[in-house]
């Protein structure tokens, strides 16, 4: 059981109405609240509830149209993403009870600040290394507008400016990393045929793919719905079209490709996690076309190489800067 979960359950009592439980965990809190349901954005996490707690959870950037008693929200990394969730949720809970759960390490206390907004917070519990407060809403804000959220911004390429749409918790969320802004000059010379940018995030790495390589089918893959809309928003914004899909990590993802290409993720919240990258570079073979390849970023410090050639083949290094290298790989 996740420790935040824990936390809840030694509060049981407060949670026995129709509960909305916001990014939760894939655990078995949903067994133990029985009238509760949960709201999740991690396709990963989405999948598992789905399996175990069949109807009982709702996937996407919104919170679900049912009425609800109380809700929690389980604190997320980005402090934007906090802000929305918690209008969303105080929205539906005018006179009543807003929990919020997380790791101290995560920065709880600080985000217990957020919800000063809504009335008067005050801690419930602290135990397992993690904080549980409460507020009454006494000032239920307006629905948010998502969209209005998302931060907007231009990048110079050499065929001309693409607009990018980032949306909060979303990568690098309304600026380009330096490790996509690598790859984007290393993107020359793909094999033609069915392109994929694997945890595409705002959608920078796609738009350009599809922008360079018109001709091509192109799939965007991220875990997080909202990257899939941000991905969808700069797609639009630059006039483009392509499939964008939310999906579990690689499995998730077509096969039959000519290229993956990707800057891949290694955050869960704020734990560092390498587990959807090093399957990305176990499984890249079984989704690329013969001659197929793989051509990814990371940092340079990542014992990557090895891995690659295990599972693919040969590795080369394009290019190395800013602690940061680009790897090319094409399946024999």
């Amino acid at each position: 059981m996740d420790p935040r979960s824990e936390v809840l359950l030694r509060q049981a009592e407060l949670f026995q109405g129709e509960l909305l439980l916001a990014g939760l965990p894939a655990d078995d809190l949903l067994g133990q609240l029985p009238r509760a349901h949960g709201w999740s954005w991690h396709a990963g996490e989405q999948n598992v509830l789905q399996a175990r707690f069949a109807g009982r959870c709702q996937f996407g950037t919104g919170a679900p149209e049912a009425a609800f008693d109380s809700a929690v929200l389980f604190l997320p990394k980005s402090r934007e993403l906090t802000d929305y969730l918690l209008q969303a949720l105080a929205a539906r809970l005018d006179g009543r009870e807003l929990y919020l759960v997380g790791e101290k390490r995560a920065g709880i206390e600080r985000a217990a600040k957020q919800l000063a907004i809504y009335g008067k917070p005050r801690k419930l519990d602290s135990a397992r290394h993690c904080q549980l407060w409460q507020v009454t809403v006494d000032h239920a804000p307006a629905v948010p507008d998502l969209h209005s959220l998302a931060q907007r911004f231009e990048l110079p390429l050499a065929d001309g400016p693409l607009q990018v749409i980032s949306l909060p918790g979303v990568f690098s969320h309304g600026r380009l990393d330096r490790g996509s802004a690598l790859l984007l000059g290393q993107l020359d010379g793909l094999p033609q045929g069915h392109l994929l940018d694997f945890g595409c995030g705002a959608g920078v790495l796609g738009a350009t793919l599809k922008r360079r390589y018109p001709h091509s089918q192109l799939t965007l893959l991220d875990v997080d719905a909202f990257a899939v809309e941000s991905s969808r928003l700069t797609l639009a914004a630059n006039g483009l079209e392509a499939e964008v899909i939310a999906g579990d990590g690689i499995d998730a993802a077509p096969t039959g490709l000519a290229a993956i290409v990707s800057n891949p993720p290694f955050h869960t919240g704020v734990h560092t996690n390498y587990q959807a990258s090093e399957h990305l570079l176990r499984q890249a073979a079984r989704h690329l076309d013969k001659g197929g390849e793989l051509r990814l970023v990371a940092n340079s410090f990542l014992k990557y190489p090895p891995l690659i050639e295990q599972h693919l083949g040969p590795c080369k290094t394009l290019i190395e800067a800013d602690g940061f290298r680009i790897y090319s790989a094409r399946r024999s």
